[in-house]
């Protein structure tokens, strides 16, 4: 409670608030609670549009209130700007594919094996791909986030600093309820994220899959629910069946990057793809003398561009469109990087 409220409250209490024919200003906390609620109201049209009964909001809207603390998180993330300089990729490395990981990994594989093959068969998504996410996201489920869905999101759609962002996925939430998912299944990140693979609600709504077959997409207890849903993902944003999502290669020092600098950048995550050469054959980067660590080369008539995390004369990476599939989940070259390699590590 701010300390306007509070004192407000003591002088009450202590009978020392004198009755004055003008009326005293409301407290902030209250002022807040009376536009947060005014703004859940505002919603209806839009929830009835998405067939959301007035009985599911009925059941939420009243009584729920603003966090704060979420509010703080969120006005803490990156705002644009000046950039500071990318730190080598090697650090993060170490620390998300290290050798617990890549044991749970193991484990996960092994025990899901069986569904794991049936959805690889179904969709070309490899298995230990969607073992990998699953560890990145939530480590094999062992964390998957402790904040109120929805409370969050009707914080940082009321907020209004990226209302255009979260009020969609408040939306959607509201009607994952509506469709019957559990209040206490929508628990997640502070920012909506949710399951074991930390879906947002839309995602959710679009994607989570029934692996199981007991008529449910339950990515919050269901490993097979889960990994399917990882897969679907996979599948709608692009996967090419029978591709790898890159190899780890040798650079030779006399390379011309400026002859390979990409011509085009993308218009989302620029940083991020700002990094990328443009897009040789697999035959090409052989003819310019790189090396595959492993001694294997993919076809060469396959498509891949550079990548240097750590900078001239380290381990560089070719990346094939599946990589790019990657970052479609999570749009950061350290992520997708160590999500192959840890998917590498859990198979051998």
């Amino acid at each position: 409670m701010r300390d306007s409220v509070r004192s407000s409250a003591l002088a009450l209490l202590l009978g020392l608030a004198t009755v004055t024919a003008t009326v005293a200003p409301v407290p902030a906390l209250a002022q807040d609670n009376a536009s947060f609620q005014a703004y859940l109201e505002s919603l209806r049209p839009k929830a009835r549009a998405m067939g959301i009964g007035d009985g599911t909001l009925n059941s939420v809207f009243p009584g729920l209130t603003p966090n704060a603390r979420v509010i703080q998180l969120d006005q803490s993330q990156p705002g644009g700007g000046a950039y500071s300089p990318i730190p080598n990729f090697e650090p993060y490395r170490r620390q998300h594919v290290d050798a617990a990981r890549i044991s749970r990994g193991r484990t996960a594989y092994r025990a899901n094996r069986g569904r794991l093959a049936r959805i690889e068969a179904e969709t070309g998504v490899p298995e230990e791909i969607m073992v990998a996410i699953y560890g990145h996201e939530t480590n094999y489920g062992s964390y998957t986030g402790d904040f109120d869905l929805i409370r969050s999101l009707a914080t940082l759609s009321w907020e209004g600093r990226r209302r255009a962002l979260f009020e969609p996925e408040l939306l959607a939430t509201l009607k994952m309820l509506d469709n019957g998912v559990p209040r206490s299944r929508l628990v997640g990140s502070w920012a909506g994220a949710t399951g074991y693979p930390q879906f947002l609600p839309s995602v959710y709504l679009r994607l989570a899959k029934d692996g199981d077959g007991d008529g449910k997409a339950d990515i919050w207890t269901s490993e097979a629910d889960a990994l399917a849903s990882i897969a679907n993902y996979f599948v709608q944003s692009g996967w090419r069946r029978g591709q790898p999502w890159g190899v780890a290669v040798s650079v030779p020092a006399g390379l011309n990057r400026a002859a390979i600098a990409a011509r085009t950048t993308p218009p989302r995550c620029p940083r991020v793809f700002n990094r990328h050469s443009r897009w040789l054959t697999i035959a090409e980067w052989r003819k310019l003398g790189l090396a595959p660590a492993n001694g294997i080369w993919p076809a060469d008539s396959m498509l891949a561009t550079l990548l240097e995390p750590d900078g001239p004369g380290q381990t560089a990476y070719l990346l094939t469109s599946n990589y790019r599939v990657i970052l479609d989940y999570n749009c950061s070259n350290f992520y997708a990087l160590s999500v192959g390699l840890l998917a590498d590590a859990v198979k051998q």
